[in-house]
């Protein structure tokens, strides 16, 4: 409300049929469903489109793989300097995106857990986690952050990361980079490869392509879902993909009886409506704020949330540092044998998971409609913000 206050607030009761677990789903471990999902409709794309594809994914893959390498090294008992480890990690996120959603979800961790100032105290009087920590890192970190959140764009080195920390709660500044380096590298195996792979023995540095697609599905979905989504004829595939995850989450969390599910590990209060969930009402109201900047329920909506995804969009492309040609990625690299399967591959027993692409308003695709159908004004719908 504070970074888009032409936005109409409001207000959404939920009433399930019998009490519900406080359950969320990490999107940090959707590769490995992104994947799949491109398999099993990879007909939809052109020759060439499929090409273009194959040709970015193995480029980012190949540019990032010493630090991706280390970050496994660093997962099974190696101390990389942390200061050394935050400036590599930080150039690597140009070429693997991912990483930086997996950077900022770590700081955003370390933060809400470790914080002992008056706030966060507050916040836990009330049960709560104190999540303005991680906006006000988000926002201090890139500029229009507030306007586009597009974690691909987070990428602070050591200096800037120990500053932006210090900014924020000055005592958590001295561990921050050593806790990255632990917390990030762990995550990192866990949601890069195949349960199956030993993280001390896989390798990104000259691999078959073939191999990583199995060793480290996870990676590749994330990395396939991100060059996708850029491609210029997405508008028109946009459904065809994003529709069988939304069905496969609704399904789960109908099976798991979720009405309203949240995102991540830590319930960062970025929590959804599920729309057709078939054993909880819900009621809709548009808000008014008091001077205490409080929200209260002033008048009914009379809407029936529906299973639709809202319009198609995707954030501007941003390549970070790199900027020798219009696309880097697109400089002449010797072709490799394709990391992505000629044909259909059958779908594997992977659990139904929650689909979201990006950090926030993932699960809200339906509510984002809703909103927009309640105050017609023109304005940008990011899906990462």
């Amino acid at each position: 409300m504070r970074t888009k206050p032409s936005t109409t607030p409001l207000i959404l009761e939920v009433t399930p049929d019998a009490p519900i677990p406080p359950q969320g789903i990490d999107y940090l471990h959707l590769g490995t469903i992104h994947l799949r999902t491109y398999q099993r409709y990879q007909s939809f794309l052109t020759p060439a489109e499929n090409d273009h594809l194959d040709h970015a994914v193995l480029t980012g893959l190949r540019a990032a793989a010493v630090f991706l390498d280390i970050t496994l090294r660093n997962a099974t008992g190696r101390a990389t300097p942390a200061p050394e480890f935050i400036d590599q990690l930080s150039d690597a996120v140009v070429h693997v995106p991912f990483l930086g959603y997996l950077y900022f979800e770590v700081l955003s961790e370390y933060l809400m857990l470790h914080s002992v100032t008056p706030e966060t105290k507050a916040c836990a009087q009330a049960g709560e986690l104190n999540n303005w920590l991680y906006k006000r890192l988000a926002f201090a970190a890139v500029d229009g952050m507030d306007r586009l959140f597009d974690l691909a764009r987070f990428h602070p080195r050591h200096h800037r990361l120990v500053q932006l920390i210090g900014g924020i709660e000055p005592a958590l500044a001295p561990g921050v980079a050593e806790y990255v380096r632990r917390r990030l590298s762990h995550l990192f195996a866990r949601t890069a490869l195949h349960p199956s792979q030993d993280a001390a023995s896989v390798t990104f540095q000259g691999t078959d392509p073939g191999t990583l697609r199995k060793s480290a599905p996870g990676l590749i979905g994330q990395m396939i879902f991100r060059e996708i989504r850029y491609m210029p004829r997405y508008r028109q595939l946009y459904h065809c993909f994003e529709k069988a995850k939304a069905l496969e989450a609704w399904e789960y969390w109908n099976s798991e009886g979720i009405p309203a599910p949240f995102n991540g590990i830590l319930p960062k209060g970025e929590i959804g409506i599920h729309p057709v969930y078939p054993r909880a009402q819900v009621r809709l109201w548009t808000a008014e704020q008091d001077s205490k900047g409080c929200l209260h329920p002033a008048e009914e909506v009379m809407a029936v949330l529906t299973p639709h995804l809202a319009s198609w969009w995707a954030p501007p492309r941003q390549r970070g540092r790199q900027t020798a040609t219009a696309d880097p990625r697109a400089e002449a690299a010797p072709r490799a044998r394709s990391l992505l399967p000629a044909q259909r591959a059958p779908i594997d027993g992977i659990p139904h998971a929650h689909p979201a692409p990006e950090h926030h308003d993932r699960h809200q695709p339906h509510l984002r409609a809703i909103v927009r159908e309640h105050d017609p004004r023109p304005r940008s719908l990011p899906r990462d913000a």
